[in-house]
Formats: C-alpha cells, sequence, structure tokens
C-alpha cells in the first residue's frame, strides 16, 4: 500500500483552517467511476423501491442517473434480495445504464457477500455487522473485549475476500444512532466512539490487504456529524490512513427544512475539504436529492485543489489551538448586551426591508410580524426578526415595539426619536464618531480590519456588536480566522456573521435561486455556529425573497440547534425496507404537531433506522410490519404494534400525557 504523506494536516482534521485546500484522499475503484484522489465530488442516491420490484427499482434508478447520480444505492435486506441485483443491474445495462450499484446491508453478512459478487460496492454498517444493538450496558476486561474483537474478525473476514477476489468496493458506515452495545458501553454515545467504530473494521480490512474502502459517518444531528468526520481524519492520519469520505446527514427530513439541515452538516465539512461523494438524505424521491447534492458539490469546482497551499503561523497555533477544540461543541464567550444579544442569548436574526414599500406595515408580515389594520396592532409568529435594517429610509408608520430598527449611522443620528432604533456605522465612522447610541452601536468589520491600525482605536464597552463581514471566495475560512483573531486578543463583543448573496442569474443549473441561496448560506452562516461562531446571522439577498431569506435564517439556527423556533421532524428517507408511505405520513404528523415548537419527533420507516437512527428524538413513530407502528419516547417502546389508523392519535396522546402537549391556536 503506496500512503500519502499528511505534512500539511500537522495532525489536525484538514489542510488549513484559513484557505480551501481539499484533503487528498487515495482513489477507490467504484466500476468505472473513481472516488477519491482528485476526482470530482461523485453524487449518489438510494432507491425506495422494494428490490424484489425489478422493473420498478431499474426505472427509478434510470431516473435518478438521468437527475445527476453517479451511484445507485439499492437495499439488501436478506439474500433474496441480492441475488437479485443481478437482475437489476441486468435490465440496466440492457436500458443502456452501466451505473455503478451499493448494496446497502444491515445485520446479514450473508446477503453482504452474496451481494458483494454482483454490484460494484457494498455498505455496511459496523454497528450491527456481526455485532449487537438491543440497548444494553456491558462491562468488558480487556480480554473480553479483544475476544469479541476476534470474533467479528472471523465473521467479517468472509466478505473482506469475497470483495477482493470480485474487485468490490466497500462502504463501512457509522451512524449515530446504531453505534453496538459494545461501543456504546465502551465509549458512550459519542463522536469518539462512530470514528473507533469505523476504525476497528477499517483495521481488519488492512490487516487482511484490502483497501478498497471509503467511509462515512453520519448523523441526524449536523454537530455531531461534522465532529465524528472531524475526528476520523484526525485519527486515518495517525495511522497513515487516508481513505475517501461519503458525506451526508441522516433523516434530515424534507423541503426546505431537510436541505438546509443537510446543507449545514455536508456544506461544513466541504468548506474544510473534505469529502469526495455526497448522498443527501430527503424524505422525497430520490431524484430530488441529486440536485441538491450536485449544487453543494459545485461551489467547490473552481477552488484550488492544492493540498500544501496554506499553514498556520506557529504564533497562532499556539494560541487558538487553546481556545478552541473542532472535537466539542463550545460556544464562543461573549459578553450579554442589554439581556439582549451576547452571553446566553440565542443568536438574533437581521433582515434587510430597506427596499421595501415602507408606507405600508404589511410589508412586516414577512418578517414575522402580523399587522392587523382593523385591531392596528401587530401579532408575532413563531418565527420573526429581531433587527430590520433600513439603511437610509424613513418608515411612515410605527414599528413594533420589540422589533428593532437599524440605521445607516448618517441617518440613525438626524432621528428626532432614537427609542429601539439603533446605529450601524463603517469602522472608521465609529472611531472618529463621539456620537454613540447609549443601548447598542453595531459596527461592520472584515477580517482584515482586525489587524488595521484603526481597529485598535476602537473605543470598546458594552453597546459594540460587530458585524462580520467577508467578501473573500474562501469566506467561511476568512470568517473564521477574524473569530480566531478576536479570540487571540480577548475582546468578548457579540459578532453578527453577515453574508451577501447575489443570484440574479441561476449560480446553479438544476436549482432555482431560492433553494441555492438556502444551501449556500446554510452552508456559510451555519458552518461557523456549528463551532460556536456567531450571536447572529444576516443574510442579505437582494434577489430572495423577505419570507425566504427569513425562514432559512430560522432554519439554519433550528439545523446548528443555536436557537428552537420550531417542531424539529427527524424523518428516513425511504428505502426498499419501508413498511409505509414515508412521505404522505411525514406530511401527515406534521400537520398535527408542527406547533409544538422544540419537540423532536422521529418517523421511521422501518426498525433498522428504528430507535438507533432517531436517538436525538423526543418521540418516534416507527414501523414495525405491514400496517403496524410502534411508538416510542425517546429510546423507550412504549406502544408496540400499534395499528396504523390510530399511531398517530396514540402518539398525540403520549404526548399529552407528559404534558408536552399544547392545543394550537385556532385562526378566525
Amino acid at each position: 500500500m503506496i500512503k500519502k504523506p499528511f505534512d500539511a494536516l500537522s495532525g489536525k482534521y484538514c489542510n488549513s483552517l484559513d484557505s480551501y485546500s481539499r484533503f487528498l484522499t487515495r482513489e477507490v475503484t467504484i466500476g468505472h467511476i473513481p472516488m477519491g484522489a482528485n476526482n470530482p465530488i461523485r453524487i449518489q442516491s438510494m432507491t425506495t423501491t422494494d428490490t424484489m420490484d425489478t422493473i420498478g427499482t431499474v426505472e427509478q434508478s434510470i431516473r435518478m442517473v438521468d437527475a445527476g447520480c453517479e451511484y445507485v444505492r439499492i437495499t439488501a435486506p436478506s439474500v433474496k434480495e441480492a441475488k437479485n441485483l443481478a437482475l437489476i443491474k441486468k435490465e440496466l445495462i440492457v436500458r443502456g445504464y452501466n451505473v455503478p450499484l451499493i448494496a446497502d446491508i444491515h445485520f446479514t453478512p450473508n446477503a453482504a457477500e452474496e451481494a458483494a459478487r454482483i454490484v460494484e460496492k457494498v455498505r455496511i454498517n459496523p454497528g450491527n455487522y456481526a455485532d449487537k444493538k438491543r440497548f444494553e450496558n456491558f462491562e468488558y476486561t480487556e480480554t473480553e473485549y479483544k475476544a469479541e474483537l476476534e470474533r467479528i474478525y472471523k465473521k467479517f473476514t468472509p466478505l473482506v475476500k469475497v470483495c477482493k477476489e470480485y474487485g468490490t468496493a466497500m462502504r463501512i458506515g457509522t451512524n449515530h444512532g446504531s453505534l453496538s452495545d459494545r461501543i456504546m458501553s465502551h465509549y458512550g454515545d459519542t463522536p469518539r466512539g462512530m470514528v473507533e467504530s469505523a476504525m476497528e473494521f477499517m483495521r481488519m480490512c488492512e490487516d487482511l490487504n484490502y483497501y478498497n474502502l471509503v467511509i462515512s459517518m453520519k448523523s441526524s444531528n449536523p454537530q455531531v456529524m461534522v465532529q465524528a468526520y472531524r475526528l476520523l481524519v484526525e485519527t486515518m492520519v495517525k495511522e497513515g490512513m487516508n481513505y475517501p469520505l461519503h458525506l451526508g446527514v441522516t433523516e434530515a427530513g424534507d423541503g426546505e427544512d431537510g436541505r438546509i439541515k443537510s446543507a449545514v452538516g455536508i456544506g461544513a465539512l466541504l468548506e474544510d475539504g473534505l469529502g469526495d461523494t455526497i448522498r443527501v438524505s430527503l424524505t422525497e424521491d430520490p431524484e430530488f436529492e441529486a440536485p441538491v447534492a450536485i449544487s453543494l458539490a459545485d461551489r467547490y469546482k473552481d477552488r484550488e485543489l492544492s493540498v500544501n497551499s496554506y499553514q498556520l503561523s506557529e504564533n497562532r497555533k499556539q494560541t487558538t489551538d487553546n481556545r478552541h477544540n473542532p472535537y466539542e461543541y463550545e460556544k464562543r464567550h461573549t459578553t450579554e448586551l442589554n439581556t439582549f444579544i451576547g452571553g446566553h442569548q440565542v443568536p438574533r436574526v437581521i433582515i434587510d426591508i430597506s427596499g421595501k414599500n415602507l408606507k405600508d406595515p404589511s410589508i412586516l408580515t414577512d418578517v414575522g410580524y402580523l399587522y392587523s389594520s382593523l385591531l392596528d396592532k401587530y401579532n408575532m409568529a413563531e418565527q420573526s426578526t429581531d433587527f430590520v435594517y433600513l439603511a437610509d429610509e424613513l418608515p411612515s408608520f410605527s414599528f413594533p415595539g420589540n422589533l428593532k430598527q437599524l440605521y445607516n449611522y448618517s441617518t440613525w443620528k438626524t432621528l428626532a426619536h432614537k427609542s429601539n432604533c439603533h446605529p450601524y456605522y463603517s469602522l472608521q465612522e465609529f472611531v472618529s464618531s463621539k456620537d454613540h447610541d447609549q443601548a447598542l452601536n453595531l459596527v461592520s468589520i472584515s477580517n482584515q480590519d482586525i489587524d488595521s491600525e484603526l481597529f485598535r482605536e476602537l473605543p470598546i464597552d458594552n453597546t459594540l456588536v460587530f458585524v462580520l463581514e467577508t467578501t473573500a471566495v474562501c469566506g467561511l475560512q476568512d470568517q473564521r480566522n477574524a473569530f480566531f483573531k478576536l479570540m487571540d486578543m480577548g475582546l468578548e463583543i457579540p459578532v453578527i456573521i453577515k453574508r451577501k448573496y447575489s443570484l440574479t442569474d441561476q449560480n446553479s443549473t438544476v436549482l432555482p435561486k431560492d433553494t441555492d441561496f438556502q444551501l449556500y448560506a446554510a452552508t456559510d452562516l451555519g458552518g461557523l455556529l456549528l463551532d460556536g461562531f456567531g450571536d447572529g446571522v444576516w443574510a442579505d439577498a437582494p434577489d430572495i425573497s423577505t419570507k425566504t431569506i427569513l425562514s432559512t435564517s430560522f432554519g439554519i439556527l433550528q439545523a446548528t440547534r443555536s436557537r428552537i423556533s420550531k417542531t424539529e421532524y427527524i424523518s428516513c428517507p425511504s428505502c426498499g425496507r419501508t413498511l409505509f408511505d414515508l412521505q404522505i405520513t411525514t406530511q401527515m404528523i406534521r400537520s398535527r404537531t408542527d406547533h409544538l415548537k422544540g419537540l423532536k419527533i422521529g418517523i421511521m420507516g422501518c426498525i433498522v433506522n428504528g430507535p438507533g437512527e432517531m436517538a436525538d428524538a423526543d418521540y418516534g413513530y416507527v414501523g414495525t410490519g405491514p400496517g403496524k407502528i410502534t411508538l416510542y419516547r425517546g429510546k423507550e417502546v412504549v406502544k408496540k404494534n400499534v395499528n396504523t389508523e390510530n399511531a398517530l392519535d396514540e402518539l398525540i396522546g403520549i404526548i399529552r400525557g407528559d404534558g408536552n402537549w399544547i392545543e394550537p391556536e385556532v385562526v378566525n
């Protein structure tokens, strides 16, 4: 095995924290489409049909390929389905589609061995391949733990030998929610446990001289997912490995929420140069997943691919590395100003409405304030912005008392009444002016400004908030560098992250500009929030509707667990194992529970994606047989084998009994 030196990493999880540089992985052969090394980021998805429905699976696979999928994954829960992969493959070739196929395996080593003789790649889950998941806790002596590994080695070896003989690739795919009882008992429910679960199998493969591997660390929580991939890379590098990475957020859900949540996790890792293939898991038909993955990957086509492009200075390493741990979440400590921003306050949202009709109070509806002309009052929606930016425009109506107005400094200083109105300065204006607000002063800065003499002249007090802007191509890295500098200087001033997007012409050839905006903002803002950076967000997009900017901003905060404003649904993307229509069921459950702000509800199509995969959920709705549902409170089974027609009412009854139900508001 020829191993690439990793001088640029210096034991870290990526080549550079300050500029884009793709982590160079080894090339893995998957049919005629190789992955890793300097190959493009590959796109894939998974069928939702019954694998025994040969024609249905073939036709869905064709739709997926036509949508941009370079690999197609198909579930093989038993030997019967594994054997049928040969018929599917044959029919695809007859129709002119020689797409590499991937068999998805859970629990059944004999199915994996059968599939490995037919398809180009098999995916195994180390949490349930020759290991157990019964939510039991065990205490192992060192000898007992070693004996368990030897047992798994013997069970796993036949598959490795088949893969070597047939030239079949393998993905070792760890899922946060399906770690084995052995791993959970030894490492706990942690990113480290996820990494070690995969590393055990990777070491076995290398011991058997098999290297055609792809690795994944998936979770429904983007924060856990990102931490696990970072730990994986660091651990691989220490052991001389550089296997390609398959990126994905499990059970992301559907619609806007699913796209934003996927982009937060996948995008954060792509920004750090990690990732060789993408699968976006949406509770929708699989052909709708590929365009989202393509849009995410396309942002990096023109970025520099140099492995050794940049090194942090030794001074920066010594200070920043002690202040920021990329493997554990810790919010940057900031001063809390006027019990509104910073400190323990939730991140704030700013929306630009300076181009709207400021003579009509109904324009505030799109930022979460519903105006009743009959009562002459405002009602706040669940998602309502904290600031509106008016630039130099003056409204001709009164604003709600809890909505803060933000004006350019030159206009703010002319206001006769400044209550709830705050100035927005350039750095030069703030330093040179003596006219400051007594409550909040927002000052625009860039990463480069922090190094300037002017910055050192800033009058620091408990009214100051930075608005951190960037025009850099590597904007996330540029803004992250600014946060590192502020931490190195010991400045605990709250920071609002601002990004501007110009999407007049579609940046993506496959998605509408609104969706591209959501994906880009989720990557750029979400990637920083996952690391605890940012006391607010400001997504400036003149070509995007105000309503979309608002929902995207709150969606990013929700996906990063920074600010919860609605019910969260952890919904699997469906596959051939699914026991009910996930799309219809998800919408049905959403229609009756989407007012339960802060609750997390898991909706899983089968027991494979059951209590483990929805480990992060408060309640679970899991298919356990035709027409049968099992209901969970966390990981605890509450009711088994409930008839489908009664299951949602029963779930609501459990939520009600726990005191977590509130009646939805009736709109007249």
